[in-house]
């Protein structure tokens, strides 16, 4: 199996590290391309209106002065491109990506992009209590089983898979449960300072809101100590309002 890793936390990242040790434990044909900076929060954004530059750090690992998604469509349409990866790992992430982060996400991005280039992707973030050191231990213990399990099942072309390790010791780890997305929205707290001039400048919080989580919800299970395991479908079509919208129209 021919496995591509990228992130959004940059090559140089923690968590990189994690998920290209659980990589190699997989296959021993494993290629980086991950941006060169932190570019969390990127999304789904490509570089549009300057050059990219790829840099070779090592046989098989590139580092791309791009955003996730850039990197993702280099390796696999340039620097891959006679042999295109199997599957692509995104992550490991520093903090979760549930509910409506998968919006904001770069590592949910790069997943994206290789769905939508007809690779099987798989995005994944380690959970953090906040103020308190993050530890990968979870996801370093329990991202191999759960990536083999997951991909021993077929995928429809348009269905990435979102896992998130939950902060605990990786001993404290209940198991896996495979839940649908809730809702926890990001930048409810929005912090308003002032600079040395006396104008005034915004920091977006970390606090969200999950008031209401469903009980089967990835927010909901990696709270409770699971490991949450979210198929996330790139069609964004509202199905059931298609009909009504139509009369409403041509009314």
């Amino acid at each position: 199996m021919r496995i591509l890793l990228s992130n959004d936390d940059s090559i140089h990242a923690e968590g990189f590290g994690v998920l290209e040790a659980v990589a190699r434990s997989l296959s021993d044909d494993v290629w980086v391309c991950a941006p060169e900076s932190e570019q969390s929060g990127a999304s789904h954004s490509l570089t549009l209106h300057r050059p990219l530059r790829l840099r070779k750090v090592d046989e098989k690992r590139f580092a791309c002065d791009g955003t996730p998604t850039d990197c993702v469509l280099l390796a696999i349409n340039h620097l891959m491109k006679d042999c295109p990866p199997d599957l692509v790992l995104s992550g490991v992430n520093h903090g979760c990506n549930i509910a409506e982060d998968v919006t904001y996400s770069g590592t949910i991005a790069a997943a994206m992009e290789a769905t939508l280039l007809g690779v099987r992707a798989v995005a994944l973030s380690q959970d953090y209590e906040s103020g308190r050191p993050i530890s990968f231990a979870p996801a370093r213990d329990w991202a191999a089983k759960v990536v083999e399990r997951a991909i021993a099942v077929d995928w429809a072309p348009e269905v990435l898979i979102n896992v998130n390790f939950p902060a605990c010791g990786s001993e404290d780890v209940k198991g896996i449960k495979v839940v649908p997305q809730g809702p926890r929205k990001v930048g409810d707290e929005l912090l308003e300072r002032t600079d040395p001039r006396g104008r005034s400048y915004f920091w977006i919080g970390y606090t969200r809101s999950a008031d209401d989580a469903p009980t089967e919800s990835d927010s909901v299970a990696i709270a409770d100590g699971f490991v949450s395991v979210t198929p996330i479908h790139m069609d964004l079509t509202h199905r059931e309002l298609l009909a009504p919208l139509r009369e409403a129209i041509a009314g």
